[in-house]
């Protein structure tokens, strides 16, 4: 098998996938709480000091959009999406993993595409030199290695969790995917 328990521990390439989406999700936290306190320094220039805020508003967004994209796997991770798990349960347990394995393997050909198509415009930003159209210029490759990388991580996770269900190593037997 693939895969080994050790301790509680996992090791192997399901083991490692898990370790490095724990690690995206707290890359993501990271941004988000600089994108809180930059739009808090923002704020206290702009009406406090009644100062000009040039580049904070431009490198939030990116900061948010790329927290999203890098916590995708994280949630994943920890199911920590909304799901519904009626047609599961109504099921049976067969089916339920029936249905996990299916939904799987639909979302790896949809993030596969992503992952793709992220990488493809990751890579003519970075060819072409592309920078963002305001004041501060930003080269769009920055904010752009974020698609490639979350939907890659994303890739990786389902993927995980598909050898998770079909090994039945999966740690929750739930219906969620």
């Amino acid at each position: 098998m693939a895969q080994e328990r050790t301790g509680g521990a996992r090791v192997g390439a399901t083991g490692v996938i898990r370790q490095i989406s724990e690690v995206s999700g707290w890359i993501a936290a990271t941004m988000i709480l600089g994108a809180v306190f930059l739009t808090c320094q923002m704020i206290f220039i702009r009406f406090v000091l009644n100062g000009s805020t040039v580049w904070q508003t431009e490198i939030v967004v990116y900061l948010v959009v790329a927290a999203t994209l890098l916590g995708l796997p994280f949630v994943q991770k920890h199911k920590g999406h909304v799901n519904v798990d009626l047609l599961p349960m109504w099921l049976g347990p067969k089916g339920a993993k029936l249905l996990r394995v299916a939904t799987t393997l639909s979302s790896l050909c949809i993030i596969g595409v992503c992952s793709f198509y992220g990488y493809e415009y990751w890579h003519l930003a970075l060819t072409r030199g592309w920078t963002s159209d305001t004041v501060t210029a930003v080269p769009l490759w920055i904010p752009y290695l974020a698609l490639p990388v979350g939907f890659g991580l994303l890739f990786l996770q389902l993927a995980s969790d598909c050898a998770d269900t079909f090994f039945n190593l999966s740690e929750k037997s739930n219906g969620a995917v």
